[in-house]
């Protein structure tokens, strides 16, 4: 990738980002504060004069409750706040899988009480 392309690319990506931070009524200050690093080194990331690693642009995601794709993918003046229909569904199928795995329990611990009640009675 050429620099003029990782610049370009950077100022987009913070753009993104500086956007999101406004809409959620945040500082620099907020935002470095949840990331762990120094308000000046967060305004570089939103200015676009700092590269941005991948472990870095999760967390900015997680932060703002969005996935990577969508964070680099975004049109910094037409993002939608709302959630997705895939994230809603995504977290139906989290608490789908919880329940699931809380009633396996379940069935474990009846199927020990009742192995343990057969042999006292044996």
């Amino acid at each position: 990738m050429s620099d003029h392309t990782k610049k370009k690319t950077n100022k987009f990506v913070g753009k993104n980002i500086r956007t999101l931070r406004h809409q959620h009524g945040w500082s620099q200050e907020d935002v470095a504060n949840r990331l762990g690093i120094s308000i000046p080194a967060f305004s570089k990331i939103e200015t676009g004069v700092t590269d941005i690693n991948l472990s870095r642009l999760e967390q900015i995601a997680n932060i703002f409750e969005l996935n990577v794709v969508n964070l680099l993918a975004l049109d910094a003046e037409q993002i939608d706040m709302t959630p997705s229909n895939l994230s809603v569904a995504q977290k139906k199928l989290v608490d789908r899988e919880a329940e699931i795995a809380n009633l396996q329990r379940k069935v474990i611990l009846l199927y020990e009480e009742l192995r343990n009640k057969t042999v006292i009675a044996v």
